[in-house]
C-alpha cells in the first residue's frame, strides 16, 4: 500500500525546483518517450491517460501528434502539476493530482475507460508499482493498449556504466522495474490480455505494451 501523502510531500519537494528545468535536462537520458507517443495511434475520438504525466510534457506532444484524441494526466505532485497545467493551456488535456494506484477516473474526469493508457520513467519512482499497472489495466477500455517505457536492467551496457548509472538513479528515488516483464505477462492473462516487452537500446530501458481483448473472456 502506497503512503500517498508521504510520496506527494517526497515528490513535491524534489521537484519545487527541477520541474523549472526538468524537461530540457531529462530529453537525453529518458530515451523511448517519443517511440511510445508514436506507437500509441489512439482511434479517431479515443481517449488517452497518461499516469505519472509531470510537466505535461508527453501530453502536449502526443495532443499535437493525435489532435482528434482527447487527453488527461494524473500525477501525485502538485509542483509538477504547477507546470504542467501552465504548460496546456487547452481543452484537449485535462490534468488532475491523484495517486497512481489508487485514483478514480470517474471521479476525476467522468471517464470511465480510455484507449490508450501509459507510463513513461514514471513507474521506477512508484513504490507499490504492481498496484500501479492493475490500476493502468483496469481503466483500458475493451480492444485498449497500456504502454509503458522506463529503465531497463542494462544488460548490454558495461558492468561499470550500468553501476553508476543505478547509483545515481538512486539518488532520485528511481528503481529500475527489473521484474516487470515476468510480473507482467502471468498477470494480463488472468483478463485475457496479452503482452510484449522490448530491450530497446541494449536494454536501457524496456518498453512495454499490454492490449486488452476486444471481447472479454466469457462474453458472447
Amino acid at each position: 500500500m502506497t503512503d500517498t501523502p508521504a510520496v506527494a510531500d517526497r515528490m513535491d519537494r524534489m521537484y519545487r525546483s527541477q520541474r523549472h528545468f526538468y524537461d530540457f535536462t531529462r530529453k537525453y537520458y529518458l530515451l523511448g518517450r517519443d517511440r511510445l507517443i508514436y506507437r500509441l495511434a489512439p482511434p479517431p475520438g479515443g481517449r488517452v491517460l497518461e499516469i505519472g504525466c509531470g510537466t505535461a510534457r508527453n501530453l502536449a506532444v502526443a495532443a499535437r501528434a493525435y489532435p482528434e484524441a482527447t487527453f488527461f494526466g494524473v500525477d501525485i505532485s502538485a509542483e509538477m502539476l504547477e507546470t504542467a497545467r501552465r504548460a496546456v493551456g487547452w481543452g484537449q488535456i485535462r490534468l488532475a493530482m491523484a495517486d497512481a494506484t489508487s485514483f478514480d477516473a470517474s471521479r476525476l474526469f467522468g471517464v470511465r475507460d480510455f484507449s490508450r493508457v501509459f507510463l513513461s520513467y514514471s513507474l521506477s519512482m512508484i513504490p507499490d508499482w504492481p498496484a500501479a499497472v492493475e490500476r493502468a489495466v483496469s481503466c483500458l477500455a475493451p480492444g485498449g493498449e497500456l504502454h509503458i517505457v522506463d529503465f531497463g536492467r542494462q544488460e548490454g551496457l558495461p558492468a561499470c556504466l550500468r553501476i553508476g548509472l543505478r547509483r545515481w538513479l538512486s539518488a532520485f528515488h528511481v528503481t529500475p522495474r527489473d521484474e516487470l516483464e515476468e510480473w507482467l505477462a502471468p498477470h494480463a492473462r488472468q483478463s485475457g490480455a496479452t503482452t510484449t516487452v522490448e530491450h530497446p537500446y541494449g536494454g536501457y530501458a524496456q518498453y512495454a505494451v499490454v492490449r486488452r481483448p476486444r471481447r472479454e473472456i466469457g462474453d458472447g
